[in-house]
């Protein structure tokens, strides 16, 4: 399988405590997303690219209704975004997304399991691209290119992997593109977020840079107050 595929595949080997952090990322951004405007998917695109980014990394409709019953329920939490830029093990590079009610806390936890494995936070994010990343089932990449192209949107790349497609295109349009997919019946999705690629993907040969790269991945999958993690390691 091509990239999207690796960018995925490690939600289904996640630990339990990894699990349980990615039920409390969900639960935060779709209860944001809701707070945001109407909590109805149907009234409100934030919240329905929320639920489906969410569905696609298996979690649970349960975690997903009761953070929009959370929302509905006028509960005043509010939480915090934060970003964060890292060298790790091996030449990795880092881009670390937090989002939480304690920033403090955040940085802490991100930090330290940076330098436990031989990092430190420093400037990475010009080694990356923001992107608007679609991925679903087809065989159709020509006509999806071309109704893309068609509807003006800013596409980057259209790719085609087995039976799956992969559409980039710039984040501002990442909306425009999402409704056009949706103008030809498309509405199902593997990965539909925007995201950051790397310019120069890596490869980690020697063997204690490549276990303490997985190890530190491992360690910010398990934290309650990331996000997201980017990184340039293929």
């Amino acid at each position: 399988m091509g990239r999207a595929h690796e960018v995925r595949a490690k939600a289904m080997a996640a630990t339990a405590a990894a699990r349980s952090a990615l039920f409390m990322r969900a639960s935060k951004e779709i209860y944001m997303a809701a707070k945001s405007g109407e909590p109805d998917p149907e009234m409100n695109l934030a919240l329905r690219s929320a639920i489906e980014k969410w569905k696609s990394q298996h979690v649970t409709k349960d975690v997903i209704d009761r953070a929009i019953q959370k929302a509905k329920g006028g509960s005043a939490e509010a939480y915090t975004a934060g970003r964060y830029e890292a060298f790790g093990p091996g030449g990795s590079l880092f881009i670390i997304d937090t989002l939480t009610d304690n920033s403090n806390r955040a940085f802490i936890a991100v930090r330290t399991a940076v330098t436990k494995k031989g990092g430190h936070l420093g400037s990475t994010a010009y080694n990356f691209t923001e992107a608007g990343m679609f991925v679903f089932t087809g065989n159709n990449r020509d006509e999806v290119e071309e109704t893309l192209i068609l509807g003006d949107i800013d596409v980057r790349e259209v790719n085609q992997d087995e039976d799956k497609i992969e559409v980039l295109v710039e984040p501002t349009a990442f909306a425009a593109a999402r409704a056009a997919l949706a103008d030809m019946g498309i509405s199902e999705f593997d990965v539909a977020e925007i995201t950051f690629l790397p310019n120069e993907p890596i490869s980690l040969d020697d063997p204690e840079d490549k276990r303490k790269f997985e190890e530190l991945c491992d360690m910010l999958d398990e934290l309650e107050d990331v996000q997201n993690v980017y990184h340039n390691v293929q």
